[in-house]
């Protein structure tokens, strides 16, 4: 497909975001694209970085992540502290963090592709991300649904570094946790390894100003998952399989308002929407990776749809994916990010071993 027909049905939406919704969610949904573009452009992968760290002892990837906290973070702190009607990433540690980022680190693994990671490559034309999408928010839904039973497990109250400490002081912290992982990442690849990769900076940068500008204009942090959740809820819904008032998640009045209104009106299902629309316009450039990319057995589909449906529940119980429960949890002071890390690079690990053995 050629760009220019891309480009006039992405303007054609916007103007009608424009007219129909309003001016914040064009916005954001351009903020979408730029964020599906540098995604998709620079190939900036969560799941890969770690995987290579792992498997290659090449700690490229997961530098630039780190230089993504960190910007990200110089960006977002102040403005938690200038505007307190913006909210934080806040997930209450909990043995459902624990689990669900376990999990998810294991299973996106096998997915090739955490929250960001599905939607690009699903922009992309990837054909297993494509498929998994669909699953992705089926999951989203039922841990959604069933988070509450979880929580019931053990949690402890929302821990926020910027309300508690001040966004120097906030900042400070995160610099030397980030310093400490980045101390990690190298000492694991060796003294020889390559630390830098200038299109992967590029693209952590880009990010990284996308995601503040997001938090800016949403009044939220830059999240995935629950856009999923709510599109799974919602279809669940429509056809008369759920009920959303006898749930406890559903029938919060804020979730019970986003199910009743159009999905347009979603400030992260806007985001997604973008993300896919940039991703496919980086597309028409034919990406030479699509093209090496080896057919899947019917084995490697199998597992690989499983792991996608265990993305979207597992995520939904840790409060994020590598979007939310990392990106934006750390870079706003969210203690449960710092949690969420370990686990899911443990999960990881494990994932790692399951597609090797898969040959994926």
């Amino acid at each position: 497909m050629k760009r220019f027909p891309i480009a006039a049905v992405m303007a054609a939406f916007f103007v009608s975001l424009v007219w129909f919704v309003s001016i914040r969610q064009a916005v954001l949904f351009l903020v979408g694209v730029g964020l599906g573009g540098f995604l998709a452009g620079t190939r900036f992968g969560f799941t890969t970085g770690w995987r290579r760290l792992i498997e290659h002892r090449d700690p490229r990837g997961v530098m630039a992540q780190l230089l993504l906290l960190a910007v990200a973070a110089a960006l977002s702190m102040p403005l938690l502290a200038k505007f307190p009607e913006l909210g934080a990433a806040l997930g209450p540690p909990s043995f459902s963090l624990l689990i669900g980022a376990f999990v998810f680190g294991l299973s996106m693994q096998i997915a090739d592709g955490c929250g960001s990671g599905t939607l690009y490559k699903a922009g992309l034309g990837i054909p297993l991300n494509m498929a998994i999408l669909p699953l992705f928010a089926a999951g989203s839904f039922f841990g959604s649904a069933q988070l509450n039973s979880w929580l019931d497990l053990g949690s402890l109250k929302p821990f926020g570094l910027v309300a508690q400490f001040g966004p120097l002081e906030a900042f400070g912290i995160t610099c030397l946790g980030l310093i400490a992982f980045g101390w990690a990442a190298l000492r694991w690849s060796g003294r020889s390894a390559s630390w830098f990769d200038r299109r992967l900076c590029i693209g952590a940068i880009g990010l990284a100003v996308l995601a503040a500008l997001n938090l800016l204009i949403a009044g939220q942090p830059w999240g995935i998952v629950y856009g999923f959740g709510l599109w799974g809820a919602k279809e669940a819904t429509a056809l008369g399989a759920f009920n959303p008032l006898a749930n406890h998640f559903w029938s919060e009045p804020g979730n019970l308002e986003r199910l009743s209104q159009s999905v347009f009106l979603d400030v992260t299902s806007i985001t997604n929407i973008g993300i896919l629309a940039g991703a496919l316009f980086i597309s028409a450039r034919k990406l030479p990776t699509q093209a090496l990319a080896a057919p899947l057995t019917g084995v490697q589909w199998t597992v690989g749809l499983i792991a996608g449906f265990l993305m979207g529940y597992s995520s939904r119980l840790a409060f994020g994916c590598n979007i939310g429960a990392m990106v934006s949890g750390i870079s706003t002071g969210s203690v449960h990010g710092w949690i969420w890390v370990p686990m899911a690079f443990g999960g990881t690990l494990i994932g790692v071993r399951v597609r090797r053995y898969l040959k994926f």
